[in-house]
């Protein structure tokens, strides 16, 4: 289950109720003025389906709203009425300690991108993640292949691995440091039970499923156009987007599922404008169908040319 935190631009808005300051979470600078959303999509390593679970807007204006790491919480715990069998996959927004500790108390299983000045216990003292994976030895390689912009690329990783665990917890944790994919080591914390150098392959695909289900983010945003919506109350928007998330989820699930609706998605496909060059996410092409197809073409009567008679014809005959 891929958790991740988005947000909804809204930079011209002036009126639009609990409009709140959001930021890159990368970087930490402000954008722009609009809205957080936090979205859990559940996703196989093995697998192309994609189900959305949870879909929330919210913001830090509202009567509400307490902190970030109430609202993860709030989605987590809703999953976990449902049941527990999945394992939280997070980039380096879930690196954090109370939400570290969250995870080990309720006995979830996790694979977390690590950032670099995160401390951790290592050999009997407090070190940072940088520093300890620089003195890791990768042994383990790997290829990966994956597209971006349109061009296909390969990279060759090599991997390895340190026992470690959280500062204030005995449970023994895994950090998986993958080196050759950028600049900097990838370090992923993981307290799966890793039997043998096999499992770092695991934890890596893990993290690569969880890139698949960020495509979905993308395309929630842009298949609905959700910094176009112009509602002006908080709560409009709140259903708006429960509406869109019902709504990718029949495109995302039951379109594949029943078989009627299977006949409705082929006709869905003809229509779509990337029919001969499908991408690999497929939701765009059947949102792109599904487009075409209630809005492709004029409402109203069109009338037919009426087809050519191959016989004498008097301008003044009339038929009944």
């Amino acid at each position: 289950m891929a958790l991740d935190v988005g947000d909804i631009d809204k930079p011209y808005a002036k009126k639009m109720e609990h409009l709140a300051e959001v930021r890159d979470g990368s970087t930490q600078e402000r954008r722009s003025w609009g809205y957080w959303t936090l979205e859990v999509i559940g996703a196989q390593v093995e697998g192309e389906e994609l189900i959305p679970l949870y879909g929330e807007l919210y913001s830090q204006r509202s009567g509400g709203f307490v902190s970030e790491n109430r609202q993860i919480w709030k989605a987590i715990d809703a999953l976990l009425q449902i049941g527990n069998r999945g394992i939280w996959a997070m980039d380096r927004g879930g690196d954090r300690g109370r939400l570290l500790e969250g995870l080990l108390n309720r006995k979830l299983r996790f694979v977390i991108r690590m950032r670099g000045n995160r401390h951790l216990e290592w050999k009997g003292s407090k070190r940072a993640a940088q520093e300890i994976g620089q003195e890791c030895s990768c042994t383990r390689e790997r290829t990966i292949e994956f597209e971006k912009e349109g061009v296909r690329q390969t990279k060759k990783l090599t991997l390895g691995s340190q026992s470690v665990a959280l500062p204030g917890h005995p449970e023994p944790l895994t950090l998986v440091i993958i080196r050759g994919y950028g600049e900097s080591p990838l370090m992923l914390l993981t307290n799966l039970d890793l039997q043998d150098e096999s499992g770092l392959d695991h934890v890596l695909e893990i993290y690569l499923t969880r890139w698949k289900c960020e495509e979905s983010y993308r395309f929630i945003k842009q298949a609905y156009q959700l910094e176009d919506i112009r509602l002006l109350t908080y709560q409009g928007l709140r259903n708006m987007m429960a509406l869109v998330q019902a709504a990718f989820y029949f495109v995302s699930v039951e379109l594949g599922r029943k078989l009627k609706l299977n006949i409705l998605l082929k006709k869905v496909y003809e229509k779509a404008r990337r029919f001969f060059e499908i991408p690999d996410f497929k939701q765009y092409a059947i949102a792109d169908g599904i487009y075409r197809i209630l809005f492709g073409y004029r409402a109203g009567w069109k009338e037919e040319t009426p087809r050519p008679i191959h016989q004498l014809f008097f301008p003044f005959a009339r038929f009944v």
